[in-house]
């Protein structure tokens, strides 16, 4: 784990997730000195906000297939259009 957030745009959702639940585990376990959890608590923040980010962008990448009257499929538009 680094200590800045500017590694964090290259970072792949599952590895910011994964690292995002050590950090949890790690507070919950109370196992780090207080310092170090208001650090890693600042880092957890930042990859969440990221995964935020990463799931938004997904979703709106997500289409649905659409159907003609005979059944087949015909093309494709957004999943949740707004």
């Amino acid at each position: 784990m680094t200590d800045t957030t500017a590694d964090l745009a290259a970072l792949p959702f599952e590895a910011a997730l994964a690292e995002l639940e050590s950090i949890v585990d790690k507070l919950e376990k109370g196992a780090v000195p207080l310092e170090e959890s208001i650090k890693i608590y600042e880092r957890g923040e930042a990859l969440k906000a990221h995964c935020d980010r990463l799931l938004r962008e997904a979703e709106m990448r997500i289409e649905k297939i659409t159907l003609g009257a005979d059944g087949k499929p015909k093309g494709a538009e957004p999943l949740d259009p707004k």
